[in-house]
């Protein structure tokens, strides 16, 4: 079920990452409890004779629990995501819905962060709001 308040300021869809689904973080902590649970975070170093991979759990372990954190319990609109989102604060400021009421999102320097990890996902899915409103853009395929 799609629920027009995860559309983000930015045009991605919150239901549609992996970070405010759960996931990730689920199977993250899971795996941690049960690495706990049989030892293995006392007696990787045993391992590490048999296979040196092990030498760098300590690594895992931690990334596994990063995992875990970077669990987002809220939607973009509900303050989540990251502190730090310029998108949010620039759209709050000018009191706008999402950049797609804005003029210059298509060469925003602000939507620029999100390129590395999302291409132009972002870019599609604004032109497609600003085009079909928050209804078409639910209703059909989303970038991410």
């Amino acid at each position: 079920m799609v629920d027009k308040n995860l559309v983000a300021y930015c045009g991605l869809y919150c239901g549609d990452c992996f970070f405010y689904q759960g996931e990730i973080a689920d199977l993250a902590r899971d795996l941690r409890k049960k690495l706990r649970e049989v030892k293995l975070t006392q007696n990787y170093k045993e391992f590490s004779k048999f296979a040196k991979e092990f030498e760098n759990f300590d690594k895992c372990y931690e990334v596994l629990g990063a995992m875990v954190k970077m669990r987002c319990k809220r939607a973009c609109r509900n303050g989540g995501g990251p502190l730090f989102c310029k998108i949010r604060k620039c759209c709050q400021k000018k009191n706008i819905n999402g950049c797609w009421e804005c003029k210059k999102f298509k060469t925003c320097e602000k939507l620029d962060f999100l390129k590395p990890t999302h291409g132009d996902a972002h870019l599609k899915n604004l032109s497609k709001i600003k085009k079909e409103g928050i209804n078409g853009f639910l209703k059909g395929k989303r970038y991410w």
